[in-house]
């Protein structure tokens, strides 16, 4: 994706290290800095700021629109994921008889609003097998009363990439239910294609480059209706400070309802900027040259003594792979004093290549990978 020059150029930060990590966090190219500091400058013009941050408002929403595949009115933009999947939960009106469908493969945040004792659906779990989610799995758990399938495009515990396609076809086909696809780990990283997807979300500080603070929410207009939050709050409202304004309150339809108040406009201007960096290089292009790189460390990772928790399956791989190991933190330790930078949790080595990787990045953490094994027995 970039030259030797310019990666010393946009991302000094990555000089003499190798940055396996992006998963977690995402190493912003100096363009994303300058915009937060163009956020201050503008925020010190008092209430004459908020025109220039109405108009990154707009801009990031409309770059958003072109990733998902839908305009800028399409569009809403809050605090996280979390928030997102809460109001979203919210959306929905969940009544006893609903069903839920989440995985053993999601995050978290695009879980957990349906396992909370006061959500009166019913969850049902699509489980992977052999680190795979598949559809034939997920058949059986559609039915009349599903209200909701959840997925992640690309898993954030081992990278496994789902057939978006497929899972469209089977829920239109084995019931009458709404798709949430989280697109955390693979907005900026590969191409995308969420035709059929009813609710598209994304944080913000990892593929793209941006910072803390922000959720990337899709809603088709044609969804808006399933997909209005009834929160409090006033950006999010339709006519917030009225004469009728403690009388009712009415939310703007579809993805506008979940901005329920003032903007995070550092992390706004963050993601204009960190957007606009990674259409400039091309999410095609980005892909293109990490691809191989990912692969090839797949492959090699296989053959040594450790449980590969993704399965090689290239059309199902995009920038992530994990695995376990008895020994994993001592692991992480070693290849950390190496100036190697992976992500570590609960006895699972995750490594995530981004399209500022190199070549010589993934031949550097093979070689310090087999010498922490052999040291670790």
């Amino acid at each position: 994706m970039l030259t030797a020059e310019t990666r010393r150029r946009d991302f000094p930060s990555l000089e003499g290290r190798t940055y396996l990590n992006s998963a977690a966090e995402g190493v912003p190219p100096l363009a994303v800095g300058e915009a937060l500091q163009q956020y201050f400058r503008d925020k010190q013009l008092g209430m004459d700021g908020r025109k220039p941050h109405a108009a990154q408002w707009e801009a990031a929403k409309a770059l958003t629109a072109e990733f998902y595949g839908l305009t800028a009115a399409e569009i809403g933009i809050c605090s996280c994921s979390s928030e997102a999947y809460n109001l979203a939960a919210m959306a929905l009106r969940l009544k006893p008889g609903d069903e839920v469908v989440v995985n053993d493969l999601d995050f978290p945040a695009g879980a957990t609003p349906w396992l909370q004792p006061s959500c009166p659906a019913a969850p049902r779990l699509w489980r992977n097998r052999e680190g795979a989610l598949r559809v034939e799995n997920l058949v059986p758990l559609l039915n009349a009363q599903t209200r909701l399938v959840t997925v992640s495009l690309v898993s954030f515990f081992n990278g496994f990439r789902v057939a978006l396609p497929e899972v469209v076809a089977a829920v239109r086909k084995h019931s009458r239910a709404l798709l949430a696809v989280d697109v955390t780990q693979a907005l900026g990283r590969v191409p995308l294609d969420l035709a059929g997807a009813d609710l598209i979300v994304s944080s913000t500080h990892k593929w793209i480059l941006a910072s803390h603070g922000g959720g990337l929410v899709g809603v088709p207009k044609e969804m808006a209706a399933e997909w209005t939050a009834p929160a409090g709050g006033w950006f999010n409202l339709e006519d917030a400070f009225g004469p009728n304004r403690f009388e009712k309150a009415v939310s703007k339809p579809g993805a506008a309802s979940f901005t329920v108040g003032m903007p995070n406009y550092p992390a706004v201007y963050a993601i204009r900027a960190g957007l606009e960096y990674i259409r400039g290089v091309g999410v095609a292009n980005i892909d293109a040259a990490a691809r191989p790189l990912v692969l090839h460390c797949l492959a090699e990772v296989k053959k040594l003594p450790v449980d590969l928790l993704t399965p090689y399956e290239p059309d199902h791989v995009a920038g992530i792979f994990a695995f376990r190991h008895p020994k994993a933190e001592e692991l992480h330790a070693r290849l950390h004093a190496a100036d190697v930078h992976v992500m570590s949790h609960a006895g699972r080595l995750r490594i995530a290549i981004h399209g500022y990787n190199t070549a010589d990045d993934v031949e550097k953490f093979l070689k310090e990978l087999k010498s922490a094994l052999a040291a670790v027995g």
